[in-house]
């Protein structure tokens, strides 16, 4: 594997790196009061001024299937906001609730099942200012609700293929096929979901004893009717006010046309209602046939922009590019950092010590693959350690390889809950929530960590036993 960079390479690699961290942790830190975007845009930079990496490779690092991906999930989660899903979602949420408690166990066990299918980010995408609009019309607090989302999202995404980006990495690289990967990871993440459930309701069972009942009439009028705060808006109120998404189902719809000029009101809005739920099915379905996650999202949008058969700019307009950007600059920082050496170094001095047929050498790989996964991002890890792990395993049977994969999929996956950077769902959390143009909560990287820490270290303990048994 990879030996260390030069001394003045590694020392500057990690000031940069530090730089990400920090603005990360603190958005607002008195003397640099720029944001996680902005900041993640400068610790991009400096890993170009201070030659850690090349303007060429800095462009290459980063993940356009992901950005794209991303996109494209905040364009189609407008739209099924419009068509109404949100309406039968919340109606699913809290049919016969019987409390605050009840309520977080139906978002955990919606989100990880979701996530599953709809990839862990789109769920964040799609779900987090909704259920901070659930939380607030029932009094109830957004900090369990939102730990339960980001942390549900990443331990149910687990379970197959095209749950999260490193899990695809993997299928690909270990030619495991989606039942193969299912079964062998689903029991894990059953329980996996279970125990992270029960974590949540012990430290937030006072604060979760209120009513289900709503604050307000009128608020309830507006789930039923499907208006709750759009979920792709990551906009200031004032900038919302500027105009709704094109796929509004109101009274207003207006097309030049033929066939719609022909058509009935009610016509019209059921024929996009369903359009929008078909080919978001067509969508989910796409995925698991194994075709291109990002390019399958990106024509489920175009295709959706087409139908409604308007100008996009008003729904374009409620994409959160700050997000996308953040993102950018932070492919560039993880691998500005990877080209330290520092992250093989801590895999070559661990690896003798991290064979699969033990107990401790699973243990200490599990340790290794969570670390790495918060300081590099979960995709690098797999990527840095995927062939070396299955090339140890070999040694030991077939069974083991596979099993080493299935692993690696589970810890770095679940470790994305240990801090708010581990994992791209968190952040979309974190960042959705801040910018919610209603019932905005700030969730911070300690608020985070407090549940992050024990959750991971558990919840993965949990797992690791269960992996590969089916």
């Amino acid at each position: 594997m990879g030996e260390l960079a030069s001394a003045s390479k590694v020392a500057l690699g990690s000031v940069a790196f530090a730089v990400f961290w920090m603005m990360a942790v603190f958005p607002s830190v008195p003397f640099l009061p720029i944001g996680r975007t902005a900041g993640s845009l400068l610790s991009a930079v400096l890993m170009i001024i201070f030659h850690v990496i090349s303007p060429d490779d800095a462009y290459a690092s980063i993940d356009l299937p992901i950005l794209g991906l991303l996109f494209s999930t905040m364009v189609v989660g407008g739209y099924l906001k419009s068509a109404g899903m949100f309406k039968h979602l919340g109606r699913l949420l809290a049919w016969r609730s019987q409390g605050g408690r009840d309520l977080l166990c139906r978002v955990c066990i919606v989100t990880a099942l979701a996530s599953a299918l709809f990839t862990n980010d789109t769920c964040c995408v799609v779900l987090t200012e909704f259920v901070l609009e659930l939380a607030a019309e029932r009094n109830l607090p957004a900090k369990p609700f939102l730990l339960a989302l980001a942390s549900s999202a990443n331990i149910g995404s687990a379970a197959t293929p095209i749950g999260n980006p490193q899990n695809l990495v993997i299928a690909f690289n270990s030619k495991i096929t989606f039942p193969k990967f299912l079964l062998g990871i689903l029991p894990a993440m059953l329980v996996g979901m279970a125990v992270n459930m029960v974590m949540l309701l012990c430290m937030y069972w006072r604060e979760l004893g209120g009513s289900a009942d709503l604050a307000d009439g009128k608020q309830m009028e507006a789930v039923e009717e499907g208006r709750s705060p759009s979920v792709a808006s990551l906009k200031s109120p004032e900038a919302n006010g500027g105009g709704a998404l094109s796929l509004e189902m109101s009274e207003n719809i207006s097309t030049k046309h033929p066939w719609f000029m022909q058509c009935t009101e009610q016509r019209r809005k059921l024929f996009l209602k369903s359009f929008a739920y078909v080919v978001t099915v067509g969508m989910v379905v796409a995925y698991m046939v194994g075709l291109n996650m990002s390019w399958t999202a990106i024509t489920t949008a175009i295709a959706l922009v087409v139908v409604d058969f308007r100008d996009a700019e008003p729904c374009l307009d409620k994409v959160s590019y700050s997000l996308l950007v953040f993102f950018s600059g932070m492919f560039i920082t993880v691998s500005g950092f990877n080209k330290t050496g520092l992250p093989s170094a801590i895999w070559d001095f661990m690896a003798p010590y991290s064979k699969v047929n033990s107990v401790g050498g699973i243990s200490v790989l599990s340790v290794i693959i969570l670390l790495l996964s918060n300081l590099a991002s979960n995709v690098p890890t797999v990527l840095l350690m995927g062939d070396e792990v299955a090339k140890a395993a070999a040694l030991i049977s077939p069974e083991a390889v596979t099993r080493s994969w299935l692993l690696l999929a589970w810890v770095s996956t679940v470790a994305g809950n240990l801090s708010l950077l581990g994992s791209a769902a968190n952040l979309i959390v974190c960042e959705q929530a801040r910018r919610a143009p209603r019932n905005a909560y700030d969730l911070t990287f300690w608020n985070h960590l407090v549940f992050g820490v024990p959750s991971t270290l558990i919840v993965t303990a949990v797992g690791i036993p269960l992996i590969g048994k089916i």
